[in-house]
Protein backbone atom coordinates (compact mmCIF):
# COMPACT_ATOMS: atom_id res chain seq x y z
CA UNK A 1 0.00 0.00 0.00
CA UNK A 2 1.19 3.61 -0.86
CA UNK A 3 1.67 5.94 1.54
CA UNK A 4 -0.77 8.40 0.00
CA UNK A 5 -3.11 5.48 0.86
CA UNK A 6 -2.85 5.08 4.25
CA UNK A 7 -3.37 8.77 4.19
CA UNK A 8 -6.24 9.07 2.94
CA UNK A 9 -7.77 5.87 5.21
CA UNK A 10 -6.34 7.83 8.28
CA UNK A 11 -8.52 10.79 7.36
CA UNK A 12 -11.70 8.70 6.73
CA UNK A 13 -11.73 6.97 9.89
CA UNK A 14 -11.42 10.89 11.35
CA UNK A 15 -13.79 12.04 9.58
CA UNK A 16 -16.16 9.24 10.53
CA UNK A 17 -15.26 9.09 14.37
CA UNK A 18 -15.95 12.86 14.33
CA UNK A 19 -19.54 11.64 12.75
CA UNK A 20 -20.18 9.20 15.01
CA UNK A 21 -23.74 9.47 16.95
CA UNK A 22 -24.35 9.94 20.74
CA UNK A 23 -25.78 6.87 22.75
CA UNK A 24 -29.10 7.73 24.56
CA UNK A 25 -30.80 5.32 26.39
CA UNK A 26 -34.09 5.10 28.61
CA UNK A 27 -36.81 2.80 30.02
CA UNK A 28 -39.41 2.19 27.40
CA UNK A 29 -42.05 1.85 30.21
CA UNK A 30 -42.83 3.39 33.76
CA UNK A 31 -45.09 3.42 36.44
CA UNK A 32 -46.43 4.94 39.54
CA UNK A 33 -49.45 5.40 41.80
CA UNK A 34 -50.59 8.69 42.42
CA UNK A 35 -48.97 10.95 44.53
CA UNK A 36 -45.50 8.92 44.48
CA UNK A 37 -42.22 9.96 42.91
CA UNK A 38 -40.33 7.98 40.20
CA UNK A 39 -36.78 8.46 38.79
CA UNK A 40 -37.27 9.09 34.43
CA UNK A 41 -33.85 7.25 34.29
CA UNK A 42 -31.55 8.53 31.43
CA UNK A 43 -28.11 7.27 30.80
CA UNK A 44 -25.94 8.05 27.47
CA UNK A 45 -22.38 7.19 26.04
CA UNK A 46 -20.22 9.75 24.12
CA UNK A 47 -17.16 8.84 21.76
CA UNK A 48 -16.13 12.68 23.51
CA UNK A 49 -14.98 13.54 27.42
CA UNK A 50 -17.88 15.39 28.43
CA UNK A 51 -17.28 19.06 28.79
CA UNK A 52 -19.13 22.08 30.33
CA UNK A 53 -20.57 22.49 26.80
CA UNK A 54 -22.79 19.00 27.12
CA UNK A 55 -26.07 19.88 27.54
CA UNK A 56 -29.53 17.70 28.36
CA UNK A 57 -32.97 18.18 27.47
CA UNK A 58 -36.42 16.90 29.07
CA UNK A 59 -39.66 17.43 27.19
CA UNK A 60 -43.35 15.98 27.51
CA UNK A 61 -45.80 15.04 25.25
CA UNK A 62 -48.86 14.74 26.78
CA UNK A 63 -51.11 11.39 26.80
CA UNK A 64 -54.00 12.88 24.23
CA UNK A 65 -51.46 13.97 22.29
CA UNK A 66 -50.38 17.65 21.49
CA UNK A 67 -47.14 19.38 21.18
CA UNK A 68 -43.66 18.15 23.13
CA UNK A 69 -42.90 20.77 26.09
CA UNK A 70 -39.90 21.30 27.25
CA UNK A 71 -39.70 21.42 31.47
CA UNK A 72 -36.18 20.72 32.32
CA UNK A 73 -32.88 21.77 30.46
CA UNK A 74 -28.93 21.18 32.10
CA UNK A 75 -26.15 22.73 30.93
CA UNK A 76 -23.67 22.95 33.94
CA UNK A 77 -25.98 23.89 36.22
CA UNK A 78 -29.79 22.41 36.61
CA UNK A 79 -32.22 24.74 35.15
CA UNK A 80 -35.59 23.68 37.34
CA UNK A 81 -39.20 24.23 35.95
CA UNK A 82 -40.60 27.57 37.45
CA UNK A 83 -43.90 27.49 36.16
CA UNK A 84 -46.04 24.96 34.25
CA UNK A 85 -47.41 21.45 34.75
CA UNK A 86 -44.01 20.37 36.76
CA UNK A 87 -43.45 23.44 38.91
CA UNK A 88 -41.33 22.78 42.11
CA UNK A 89 -41.85 19.34 41.22
CA UNK A 90 -38.85 18.25 39.67
CA UNK A 91 -35.48 17.05 40.94
CA UNK A 92 -31.82 16.54 38.79
CA UNK A 93 -30.43 12.95 39.86
CA UNK A 94 -27.56 13.26 37.01
CA UNK A 95 -23.58 13.05 36.71
CA UNK A 96 -22.72 13.69 33.50
CA UNK A 97 -19.30 12.26 33.91
CA UNK A 98 -20.40 8.90 34.90
CA UNK A 99 -22.99 9.50 31.37
CA UNK A 100 -25.89 9.98 33.91
CA UNK A 101 -28.83 12.68 32.53
CA UNK A 102 -31.81 11.22 35.31
CA UNK A 103 -34.44 13.29 37.01
CA UNK A 104 -36.67 12.74 39.46
CA UNK A 105 -40.31 13.31 38.97
CA UNK A 106 -42.24 14.00 42.72
CA UNK A 107 -45.83 14.44 43.78
CA UNK A 108 -46.89 12.09 40.61
CA UNK A 109 -50.71 13.46 38.88
CA UNK A 110 -52.73 11.10 36.83
CA UNK A 111 -52.72 14.07 34.21
CA UNK A 112 -48.51 13.56 33.93
CA UNK A 113 -48.92 10.25 31.98
CA UNK A 114 -47.30 10.25 28.29
CA UNK A 115 -44.46 10.37 26.98
CA UNK A 116 -41.35 11.88 28.54
CA UNK A 117 -38.40 12.43 26.06
CA UNK A 118 -34.22 12.60 27.12
CA UNK A 119 -31.99 14.66 23.96
CA UNK A 120 -28.56 15.06 24.98
CA UNK A 121 -25.27 16.56 23.07
CA UNK A 122 -21.44 16.09 24.18
CA UNK A 123 -20.27 18.91 20.97
CA UNK A 124 -19.00 17.20 19.07
CA UNK A 125 -21.38 14.82 19.33
CA UNK A 126 -24.16 16.66 19.06
CA UNK A 127 -26.15 13.70 16.52
CA UNK A 128 -28.27 10.69 17.51
CA UNK A 129 -31.41 9.83 18.17
CA UNK A 130 -33.61 10.90 21.34
CA UNK A 131 -34.61 8.36 23.76
CA UNK A 132 -38.45 8.36 25.26
CA UNK A 133 -40.39 6.78 28.40
CA UNK A 134 -43.80 6.65 28.50
CA UNK A 135 -45.05 7.19 31.96
CA UNK A 136 -48.35 5.68 33.64
CA UNK A 137 -49.81 6.89 36.71
CA UNK A 138 -52.16 4.76 38.31
CA UNK A 139 -54.93 6.01 41.28
CA UNK A 140 -53.30 4.87 44.51
CA UNK A 141 -55.40 1.74 46.30
CA UNK A 142 -56.05 1.17 49.50
CA UNK A 143 -54.60 -1.75 50.82
CA UNK A 144 -53.86 -3.59 54.28
CA UNK A 145 -50.84 -5.41 54.91
CA UNK A 146 -51.28 -8.56 56.97
CA UNK A 147 -49.95 -6.56 60.13
CA UNK A 148 -52.48 -3.91 59.89
CA UNK A 149 -55.50 -6.39 60.00
CA UNK A 150 -54.27 -8.41 62.36
CA UNK A 151 -54.01 -5.41 64.95
CA UNK A 152 -57.16 -4.24 63.99
CA UNK A 153 -58.63 -7.84 64.72
CA UNK A 154 -56.52 -7.36 68.10
CA UNK A 155 -58.12 -4.14 69.15
CA UNK A 156 -61.43 -5.47 67.94
CA UNK A 157 -61.83 -8.80 69.21
CA UNK A 158 -59.69 -8.70 72.66
CA UNK A 159 -61.76 -6.46 74.63
CA UNK A 160 -64.83 -8.29 73.47
CA UNK A 161 -63.11 -11.48 74.58
CA UNK A 162 -62.59 -9.96 77.98
CA UNK A 163 -66.13 -8.57 78.17
CA UNK A 164 -67.57 -11.75 77.71
CA UNK A 165 -65.14 -13.67 79.74
CA UNK A 166 -66.54 -11.18 82.48
CA UNK A 167 -69.45 -11.49 81.92
CA UNK A 168 -69.56 -15.40 81.70
CA UNK A 169 -68.23 -15.05 85.51
CA UNK A 170 -70.96 -12.90 86.74
CA UNK A 171 -73.58 -15.93 85.06
CA UNK A 172 -71.55 -18.62 86.94
CA UNK A 173 -70.92 -16.76 90.57
CA UNK A 174 -74.47 -15.38 90.73
CA UNK A 175 -75.62 -15.60 94.75
CA UNK A 176 -72.38 -15.94 96.37
CA UNK A 177 -69.20 -14.39 96.14
CA UNK A 178 -66.68 -15.32 93.66
CA UNK A 179 -62.83 -16.71 94.73
CA UNK A 180 -64.01 -16.94 97.75
CA UNK A 181 -64.43 -20.26 99.65
CA UNK A 182 -67.68 -20.49 101.94
CA UNK A 183 -67.29 -21.47 105.53
CA UNK A 184 -69.09 -24.07 106.28
CA UNK A 185 -71.65 -23.60 109.00
CA UNK A 186 -71.25 -23.81 112.85
CA UNK A 187 -74.07 -25.64 114.11
CA UNK A 188 -74.84 -24.71 118.13
CA UNK A 189 -75.67 -27.65 120.39
CA UNK A 190 -79.28 -27.22 120.30
CA UNK A 191 -79.16 -27.36 116.26
CA UNK A 192 -76.85 -30.30 116.73
CA UNK A 193 -79.27 -31.96 118.86
CA UNK A 194 -82.34 -31.29 116.47
CA UNK A 195 -80.26 -33.20 113.83
CA UNK A 196 -80.02 -35.75 115.79
CA UNK A 197 -83.43 -35.82 116.82
CA UNK A 198 -84.47 -36.09 112.86
CA UNK A 199 -82.06 -38.40 112.26
CA UNK A 200 -83.09 -41.37 115.22
CA UNK A 201 -86.56 -40.28 114.18
CA UNK A 202 -85.90 -42.80 110.85
CA UNK A 203 -86.61 -46.29 112.37
CA UNK A 204 -85.19 -49.21 111.36
CA UNK A 205 -87.64 -52.48 109.95
CA UNK A 206 -87.92 -53.73 113.06
CA UNK A 207 -88.80 -50.53 114.90
CA UNK A 208 -91.63 -50.00 111.96
CA UNK A 209 -93.20 -53.12 112.87
CA UNK A 210 -93.99 -51.91 116.05
CA UNK A 211 -95.29 -48.80 114.88
CA UNK A 212 -97.52 -50.88 112.52
CA UNK A 213 -98.69 -52.80 115.39
CA UNK A 214 -100.10 -50.14 117.51
CA UNK A 215 -101.53 -48.04 114.41
CA UNK A 216 -103.72 -51.13 114.07
CA UNK A 217 -104.85 -51.29 117.57
CA UNK A 218 -105.67 -47.11 116.83
CA UNK A 219 -107.36 -47.01 113.82
CA UNK A 220 -110.29 -49.07 114.75
CA UNK A 221 -113.38 -49.09 117.31
CA UNK A 222 -110.98 -49.88 120.66
CA UNK A 223 -108.96 -46.78 119.93
CA UNK A 224 -109.75 -45.39 123.58
CA UNK A 225 -109.82 -48.77 125.20
CA UNK A 226 -105.66 -49.02 123.23
CA UNK A 227 -104.65 -45.86 125.06
CA UNK A 228 -106.28 -46.41 128.42
CA UNK A 229 -104.62 -50.09 128.29
CA UNK A 230 -101.07 -47.80 127.62
CA UNK A 231 -101.89 -45.39 130.73
CA UNK A 232 -102.91 -48.61 132.90
CA UNK A 233 -99.37 -49.97 132.16
CA UNK A 234 -97.87 -47.35 132.65
CA UNK A 235 -99.23 -46.43 136.20
CA UNK A 236 -98.61 -49.99 137.62
CA UNK A 237 -94.96 -50.42 135.88
CA UNK A 238 -94.61 -53.81 136.23
CA UNK A 239 -94.86 -56.70 134.40
CA UNK A 240 -97.30 -58.86 136.67
CA UNK A 241 -99.78 -56.52 136.97
CA UNK A 242 -99.83 -56.67 132.68
CA UNK A 243 -99.92 -60.40 132.98
CA UNK A 244 -102.69 -60.49 135.42
CA UNK A 245 -104.78 -57.99 133.13
CA UNK A 246 -104.44 -60.20 130.23
CA UNK A 247 -105.03 -63.49 132.06
CA UNK A 248 -109.10 -62.02 133.21
CA UNK A 249 -111.93 -62.56 131.42
CA UNK A 250 -111.95 -59.90 128.60
CA UNK A 251 -114.81 -58.11 127.58
CA UNK A 252 -114.95 -57.37 124.03
CA UNK A 253 -112.87 -54.45 123.43
CA UNK A 254 -110.14 -56.08 125.95
CA UNK A 255 -110.35 -58.72 123.57
CA UNK A 256 -109.80 -56.37 120.62
CA UNK A 257 -106.46 -54.52 122.88
CA UNK A 258 -105.20 -58.36 123.56
CA UNK A 259 -105.03 -59.15 120.16
CA UNK A 260 -102.71 -56.60 119.28
CA UNK A 261 -100.31 -57.39 121.60
CA UNK A 262 -100.57 -61.22 120.45
CA UNK A 263 -100.06 -59.93 116.96
CA UNK A 264 -97.42 -58.05 118.02
CA UNK A 265 -95.74 -60.87 120.34
CA UNK A 266 -96.50 -63.59 118.09
CA UNK A 267 -93.64 -62.23 114.95
CA UNK A 268 -90.64 -61.93 114.16
CA UNK A 269 -90.44 -58.24 116.31
CA UNK A 270 -90.74 -60.07 119.90
CA UNK A 271 -87.94 -58.85 121.23
CA UNK A 272 -88.95 -55.12 120.41
CA UNK A 273 -92.19 -55.42 121.18
CA UNK A 274 -91.89 -56.18 125.00
CA UNK A 275 -88.87 -53.83 124.76
CA UNK A 276 -91.34 -51.29 123.64
CA UNK A 277 -93.57 -51.94 126.57
CA UNK A 278 -90.57 -52.06 129.24
CA UNK A 279 -90.03 -48.25 127.67
CA UNK A 280 -93.40 -47.41 128.37
CA UNK A 281 -93.16 -48.88 132.06
CA UNK A 282 -89.99 -47.23 132.89
CA UNK A 283 -91.49 -43.51 131.59
CA UNK A 284 -94.90 -44.57 133.77
CA UNK A 285 -92.54 -45.20 136.89
CA UNK A 286 -90.37 -42.03 136.45
CA UNK A 287 -94.06 -40.25 136.61
CA UNK A 288 -94.94 -41.53 139.27
CA UNK A 289 -91.70 -40.95 141.63
CA UNK A 290 -92.31 -37.16 140.18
Amino acid sequence: MKHSDVTKCLIIGHVVCQVCPIEVHTLSELETVKGGAVTLTCTFKSTHQVTNRMSVDWSYRPQKGGPSDSFFYFSSTAHLPKQGQFKERVRWLGNPARGDASIQLLNASLTDNGTFTCVIKNPPDVHGPPSQVYLTVVPKQVTLRFTDVAVLLGLVLLPSFIIALILLGRMCCRGKPCGVQQAKPVCSPIEVKEREAVVSKNPTPKEKHITCCEIYCQDSDFEDEYFIHNEKLQREGDAETEEAVVSKNPTPKEKHVTCCEIYCQDSDFEDEYFIHNEKLQREGDAETEC
